[in-house]
């Protein structure tokens, strides 16, 4: 069955140099990849453009990408190219819909609605889907489908930003950034020393600037023996199988001892039960039929069916069902100039011929890292922490290789007066995590997700306190008009931030703001707003995040 699969894949890349399909266009600049909408699309301010790019004349290999500009003052934001993993998965089917891109499609795939969490409220984004054979890229050149791996994978995509960048040269010297996830722990920094050898040779560098990456494939033995730890520490698997998993398996091999391979299919079949390894915690997406479709995507771990369905935090589990209904519609694909030939075939969110016909992997990518830190470039790595597939523990232990002294302690983050997560940040590198989060961590939680992002532009670190914008103190009616009021708060100081939470009624003169009153906001401007005349006012409290040295 699966090489009959694999034969009918191949069919489709054979008709399509047949009929000579090209889908580039070379020549034709921007104008020609312009969006003007996608069907179902709400009213935008920003412009949008995609299409394909030739990186192999010979070969006919051409990438699919995806541009949403910034929704606001986009000449000035930097350009943020994004990488979804696999191998074979594609950035329009993840990245783009179902986690920072402006846009999510709806439960009958009719439409489209605002994700007011997406990336480009703060950036550029450029979705690239790589390596051809992905989503709507393609080969002309069939064999390319069976002998892909990591380092055609670089170097096609350095090609392909070389000539997206002639056809946009206003991004020419823009800030770049490179993002992803999963096995895109490969693809970006591999990328990134693509585009630093190119840049030592060239008169006109790329202005890389930074990588960050979450719940990457880092390093094979540190990423196998952190999962099986995550597994033990998360009470998936028994004491029996934890010892027989450390006893039996390598780690280091690319391919398991088949002993390993039983303990392994065990663990999963016998003890994990009916959970989605990606969000332990979280729901799969289920049929009609109350059965479970595979709804994510890794090169070892199955999908598990689940026959409870419960509401999980207003996370939608079937988000990759709405995408393959929608980009198959021949009205999107026209509008998103993708597959330009109109060949029948069926756009997949993953691609299983490429999966399982990966050709080269690098065992670790901490060499890139210690080239990449040593050339300045900026690196983040985060990790949400309920994914069992490329868990906080892997990503912790391979990062502990590098041996990188600490600059700024491990410390709790926080977004909307909660813990968003913990960080530490390194000699080059900055660590966090993402409470709750799954492998998708911008799906789970796009609020943290966009914290994160927007902090790691910004080259500081995550906020280390309860961020005030604004705090409405309750105040009671008074008849001495004004010379006092009572306000609800509570002041506590930690990690040298004001935290304000309310708790008690706390009386004092409306015009006393004195240190002696509120030792810990003398930093911060006080508003007093005089309302109706049977009320004190209201206080105001506008506050910004205070880092700790």
């Amino acid at each position: 069955m699966e090489q009959r699969q694999i034969f009918a894949h191949v069919v489709i890349w054979v008709l399509m140099v047949l009929l000579g399909a090209s889908g580039a266009k070379a020549g034709e600049g921007e104008a020609a990849d312009r969006i003007l909408a996608l069907p179902g699309q709400p009213k935008v301010s920003f412009q949008q453009f995609s299409g394909y790019v030739t990186v192999n004349k010979l070969a006919g290999r051409a990438l699919f990408y995806w541009l949403t500009e910034a929704a606001q003052n986009p000449l000035t934001k930097p350009l943020v190219i994004w990488l979804n993993g696999g191998p074979g998965c594609s950035s329009v089917a993840y990245g783009a819909s179902e986690e920072i891109g402006p846009f999510r499609i709806n439960k009958t795939a009719s439409g489209l609605y605002v994700n007011k969490f997406s990336w480009n409220t703060v950036a550029n984004l450029l979705f690239l889907e790589a390596p051809a054979g992905v989503g709507f890229s393609y080969t002309n050149r069939s064999s390319d489908l069976l002998d892909t791996g990591d380092h055609r994978t670089a170097q096609d995509s350095l090609e392909f930003v070389l000539q997206w960048l002639e056809r946009f040269p206003r991004y020419k010297h823009r800030e770049l950034y490179i993002t992803g996830e999963s096995y895109a722990g490969h693809y970006v920094p591999q990328l990134a020393k693509e585009i630093m050898n190119y840049n030592a040779k060239s008169k006109h560098p790329i202005n890389l600037k930074g990588i960050m990456v979450g719940n990457a494939v880092t390093d094979n033995y540190y990423d196998n023996l952190g999962t099986v730890t995550y597994w033990w520490s998360h009470a998936m698997i028994s004491d029996q199988t934890y010892r027989q998993l450390m006893s039996t398996c390598d780690f280091h091999r690319q391919k398991e001892s088949d002993e390993c391979e039983s303990v392994y299919s065990y663990a999963m079949d016998q003890e994990f039960g009916n959970i989605d390894q990606y969000n332990i915690y979280a729901p799969p997406c289920n049929n009609s039929d109350g059965s479970t479709s595979p709804t994510r995507h890794t090169m070892r771990l199955p999908h598990r069916p689940h026959k409870a369905f419960r509401h999980w935090s207003g996370y939608d589990p079937c988000t990759e069902k709405y995408a393959e209904i929608y980009y198959n519609r021949p009205d999107v694909q026209k509008a998103l100039h993708a597959n330009t030939t109109r060949i029948p075939y069926r756009w997949t969110a993953c691609s299983e011929v490429l999966n399982r016909n990966w050709n080269d992997t690098d065992v670790s990518v901490l060499p890139i890292y210690r080239e990449l830190i040593a050339h300045g470039i900026r690196v983040w790595v985060f990790s949400g922490d309920v994914d069992s597939v490329v868990p906080v523990t892997a990503t912790r232990y391979a990062l502990a290789q590098l041996k990188l002294s600490t600059k700024i302690p491990w410390y709790p983050w926080y977004v909307k007066n909660q813990v968003g997560g913990w960080t530490e940040v390194y000699e080059g590198v900055t660590f966090a995590t993402v409470r709750g989060a799954g492998h998708e961590v911008p799906l789970f939680k796009p609020r943290a997700a966009l914290q994160l992002f927007t902090s790691f532009l910004a080259g500081k670190p995550l906020p280390k306190c309860l961020q005030i914008s604004v705090i409405l103190a309750f105040v009671k009616p008074s008849p001495k008009k004004c010379s006092s009021f009572c306000f609800t708060s509570s002041i506590i100081t930690q990690h040298n931030c004001v935290c304000l939470q309310k708790s008690q009624n706390t009386a004092f003169s409306a015009f006393d703001t004195s240190s002696a009153l509120l030792p810990d906001l003398a930093h911060r401007s006080i508003l007093l707003l005089l309302l109706h005349s049977d009320f004190c006012g209201v206080f105001l409290i506008s506050g910004k995040e205070e880092e700790k040295a």
